[in-house]
């Protein structure tokens, strides 16, 4: 159940206006006999407003109490002794939650965009060959940053929606034979979870690398590194894991390390550079770790507490509660009459569930409503996607059937409410 609070617009707030306009003033006054000629901003001199919302689209999600603590916790360096416990502690609960014993296992300073970039930009190299699956959004990002390094990027492409067979897969391996094939496992844009089994052992019998994204999947789906022969995976902070967006879990099996750290050229990014990234985190063997960036220390601090909140609850009741949740979300949609876009159940992602524009009605007002009159966000498409979908999240903190009803009830009082168009 989420916290209800929401901040009040009453007579203390206009008070706390009125003194910032009357602070600005006096300042602008004085602005005569200063050096300064631009004034402080009338709006940096009032409080910080940020509204409570029901976060229930495909992320961020609502933060536990006990991660935003963290967040608040006092800083400290991020080379001190305990800042390197701390990040000892989150490599331990990132191989938990990826199921893996690698040691090149780290997070990203950043969102599952700078993982996903650390990935290409650390394996591939100008030239090389590289197989991109694409049903949706970040397909299509792959591809984009594997051309911007010069690879020579080859695609396999589906609807949003469709799934790739293993058949298929081998083929266009076996056709391209590059160093690195791609697939989303947690297909945020379309609501698809991509079967993985079998792949890693294609993927072996050619010599590609298997770089999987699990950014909407991981703590909802299963995934298993090690036992499916992911060579590279990745995900984000802020969906199932609970905690803010700013970190990104990876991790590299020795197959990936091979080909990353026997590479002709330097890869193209310095702050994503592995061969720093390893030392920053204590992975390369070596007696001390040196500074490379100044990491987001609080950031870790949550990132830390939703690891070990995973840890706690255990991964298999994480995933049998997001899959009983999100049957019980599906079974209330399709009561109302609407129509899930992924038509296959267990191809179905438990974190973010798709469901197929209603007829006549515009989904940009749909939401529009639920926002203004529930303050609550689901959102549209993505990618490929727009257009096709209106998508409602309830992964981590957020995943339960107390919040199903409530999306629920938003989205009925919505169809009662927003116009139909004609045919």
């Amino acid at each position: 159940m989420l916290p209800m609070g929401t901040i009040s617009r009453g007579t203390r707030l206009l008070g706390q206006h009125a003194a910032a306009l009357e602070c600005c003033s006096v300042l602008c006054r004085s602005m005569s006999s200063s050096s300064l000629r631009v004034p402080p901003p009338a709006c940096m001199l009032r409080p910080l407003e940020v509204p409570f919302r029901y976060l229930f689209g495909p992320g961020p999600s609502n933060v536990p109490p006990r991660v935003l603590a963290a967040g608040g916790r006092p800083i400290v360096g991020h080379m001190h002794p305990e800042t390197y416990q701390i990040m000892n502690d989150i490599k331990e609960g990132i191989r938990y939650a990826f199921q893996t014993t690698n040691p090149m296992t780290l997070a990203m300073s950043g969102s599952g965009h700078t993982a996903m970039e650390c990935a290409v930009f650390n394996t591939v190299e100008p030239g090389e060959s590289v197989l991109v699956a694409i049903n949706g959004v970040w397909g299509e990002r792959v591809a984009e940053i594997a051309e911007r390094i010069g690879a020579n990027v080859h695609t396999l492409v589906k609807a949003p929606g469709g799934y790739f067979t293993n058949e298929e897969i081998e083929k266009a391996i076996s056709k391209h034979r590059p160093v690195l094939f791609f697939l989303t496992h947690g297909e945020s844009s379309a609501g698809l979870a991509h079967p993985v089994d079998g792949i890693g052992d294609i993927c072996r019998k050619y010599n590609s690398l298997f770089l999987v994204d699990t950014v909407a999947s991981l703590g909802a789906a299963p995934i298993f590194m090690d036992k499916q022969k992911i060579d590279i995976l990745y995900t984000g902070s802020q969906k199932a894991l609970n905690a803010p967006p700013g970190t990104a879990p990876i991790s590299f099996n020795e197959r990936a390390c091979q080909k990353m750290f026997n590479r002709k050229t330097k890869p193209v990014s310095y702050l994503l550079d592995m061969t720093h990234l390893s030392n920053y985190w204590g992975n390369d063997g070596k007696p001390a770790r040196d500074y490379h960036h100044t990491g987001p220390v609080s950031g870790f601090f949550c990132l830390r507490e939703s690891l070990a909140i995973l840890a706690e609850k255990g991964l298999e009741d994480s995933w049998r509660h997001h899959r009983e949740v999100a049957e019980y979300l599906w079974k209330g949609l399709e009561d109302l009459g609407l129509k899930l876009f992924i038509k296959e159940k267990d191809l179905r992602l438990p974190s973010v569930t798709t469901i197929a524009i209603p007829d006549r009605y515009e989904w940009r007002q749909l939401l529009t409503y639920i926002m203004k009159h529930h303050q609550m966000e689901m959102t549209g498409g993505l990618g490929p996607s727009i257009g096709m979908v209106m998508r409602v999240g309830l992964m981590g903190y957020n995943c339960s059937k107390f919040n199903a009803d409530k999306a629920l009830a938003a989205l009925e009082d919505a169809l009662k409410n927003c116009k139909k168009h004609k045919a």
